[in-house]
This record gives structure tokens, C-alpha cells and sequence, in this order.
């Protein structure tokens, strides 16, 4: 999958700490700190080089020591000032504070008691450095999905018995399934239940908007099914139907958005992602959002199948297809 602009960020800002603090590191050792390959730490490290503070000027920017790079040593010379401590005005204050509020509102009951415990304490400490400003703040974070759905989960995850979901797909297809559930999780746009599905034989993420009825069973969650789980991201089965998108430069968003295998920028300001696709409607769902920025999609056969949908689409609207001719 490929790796999200706001995931490397948050990386490369580590690897300047990292690097503060640790004169002169091999690239594998970094690799293998931060979990990435060596050639993606001396991308980040390139990166890193022609980035700075305004001027832009050489010295406005982070720096590296040239002699050890070319060893294969990694020695930061200028920081520009990204390791000093964050200092917090009072409306930065107040949307942390806010954030923390409503992550342990919507969020407290999945936690467990060491993420729970370092929540507390890093509200209860930046609400009192905030000062009247945080009393002020009521914020509630939307969870998405019933009621009466976030109620059962609520209560699943609070008292470790097994759910059973009644759930719709991309594709439109109910069905039931028996859940172990392991945590909530939110994004920018969704929330989800992660949990062990039955059915699947494996972790998989539910969209609480998608879930139709969620009913608490007298079982309790297998411990091995909630201990340890793994990534909360979506993989795409390895099995699936080997998918290239030609797309715009604005259509950038789906490589941010959607689970990718490779990203390859082309010399004209124009890029190709590889995705793998078992969920054909899924796939047309998506090239139909963006229509407008592909250029070329790889096998023909998907480009047909998506045009033919557009097309039956286009003609279920009747005269109100026709162009406007006025």
C-alpha cells in the first residue's frame, strides 16, 4: 500500500528528533527504527534537505552533514529549530483540549486502562496550563452510525461479550455477522469498529453507518481474537485483479484516500497508481467519482464495464439527459 503524505510527515518530523538526539546514525539502523526501508530514509532524508523555514535560503534550511551521508551515515547538523519545545498559544491550547475531550467521550470505553489512564492525565494537564479558556470548550466528536448501534458496541466493548452485526457493503449486500470487537476508530470522515469477524476468519473494519443492527451476545470475546491486534488499516487482498489508474494531477486525492499498491509520478505532472480489486462494484463506485481526473484505466476491460454503467446511468434520467440546447 502506498504510504500517505500525512504518514511520512509525521516520520520525517520523528527523524529530525531522532536524529537530534543520536549523532550520527546508519541508515539501517534509522530503517530499521522508523520501520521503512533504507532507500526510504534516504528519500526522506533528501527531502528533508531542501526543506526549512521561510527564505528558503541555504541557511534557513535543515541540514546534514555531506562527508557522512556519502558513508552511509545519517548526521544532522541544522534543525532550524524543530526540536525546541512546542509552545502552545491559547487557541491551540483550546482545539487540543477540545480534541481530548471528545476522544475520551466517544472513545473512552474502547481504551484500555494504560491509553486511558495517559488521556486522562494529558487532559487534566493541558486543561489546567489553558486555563479559563478551556472552560469554555464543549465538543462532542460525531460517531457515526444508530444509536442504538453505538449503544451495543459501547456496551460489547465495555463488557467483552462477542456482537452480531447485521452489515450492508460497498456493494450493497447485507449480511450477518458474528464480531469479537477490539476498538473504535475515527478518521477525518468515518468512524469504524475494528473487530474479529467470524465470517471472515480475520480482523476486518466495519463502517458504523454501514451497520444495519448490532445485537450484544451472552459470549465473551475470545482473548486471543483482541490481544495484539494488528494494523487498523485496510490491506487489499493480495488476490485481487491487478488495477492501474492514469490519472490528473487533482486527482491526487485517490492515492491519499484509497489503499494503493504503487504511486508513480510521470514526468508531465500526471501519475499512475496500481490498486488490487475484488469488490467490482467498489471499483466502479470509485472511477465514477473520479471521472473527471482519469485518463486511462488499465485493463480496457474495467474501462468498459465503468463507461457502460455511466451510460445506463446517463439514460435512466431520460430527457433530462439531453443537453441543454436553449
Amino acid at each position: 500500500m502506498a504510504e500517505r503524505a500525512s504518514d511520512r510527515l509525521l516520520r520525517m518530523l520523528g527523524m529530525i528528533t531522532y536524529l537530534d538526539r543520536h549523532a550520527g546514525v546508519p541508515v539501517e539502523q534509522i530503517a530499521e527504527h522508523f520501520a521503512v526501508t533504507p532507500g526510504q530514509v534516504l528519500s526522506d532524508v533528501d527531502t528533508l534537505w531542501m526543506t526549512g523555514t521561510p527564505g528558503y535560503f541555504p541557511h534557513d534550511l535543515i541540514d546534514f552533514d555531506a562527508a557522512s551521508y556519502e558513508q552511509g551515515v545519517v548526521r544532522l547538523t541544522e534543525s532550524r529549530g524543530m526540536t525546541r519545545p512546542l509552545r502552545l498559544g491559547t487557541r491551540e491550547a483550546v482545539v487540543l483540549v477540545a480534541a481530548l475531550r471528545a476522544m475520551a467521550a466517544a472513545l473512552g470505553p474502547s481504551l484500555d486502562p494504560e491509553r486511558a489512564r495517559v488521556l486522562g492525565s494529558a487532559l487534566e494537564k493541558l486543561t489546567a496550563a489553558t486555563g479559563e479558556a478551556a472552560a469554555a470548550v464543549d465538543v462532542r466528536l460525531a460517531v457515526d452510525g444508530s444509536p442504538a448501534v453505538v449503544a451495543a458496541i459501547g456496551t460489547a466493548l465495555q463488557a467483552g461479550h462477542r456482537l452480531r452485526l447485521r452489515y450492508v457493503n460497498a456493494a450493497d449486500v447485507t449480511s450477518e455477522r458474528d464480531v469479537d470487537p477490539i476498538r473504535l476508530i475515527t478518521d477525518d470522515e468515518r468512524s469504524y469498529l475494528l473487530g474479529w469477524c467470524y465470517r471472515a476468519g480475520a480482523e476486518r473494519l466495519f463502517r458504523l453507518d454501514r451497520v444495519l443492527g448490532a445485537e450484544v451476545l451472552d459470549d465473551l470475546v475470545d482473548a486471543g481474537h483482541t490481544s495484539g491486534a494488528r494494523s487498523v488499516e485496510f490491506h487489499p487482498d493480495p488476490t485481487g485483479g491487478l488495477v492501474t489508474l492514469h490519472l490528473t494531477s487533482r486527482g491526487r486525492w485517490v492515492a491519499e484516500s484509497v489503499p494503493v499498491e504503487d504511486v508513480r509520478n510521470l514526468a508531465d505532472g500526471t501519475f499512475e497508481v496500481d490498486l488490487r480489486v475484488v469488490d467490482q462494484a467498489w471499483l466502479r463506485h470509485l472511477l465514477l467519482q473520479a471521472a473527471g481526473e482519469v485518463l486511462e484505466v488499465r485493463p480496457a476491460s474495467v474501462a468498459h464495464d465503468v463507461a457502460s454503467v455511466a451510460r445506463s446511468a446517463l439514460a435512466a434520467y431520460g430527457p433530462f439527459a439531453e443537453p441543454d440546447r436553449g
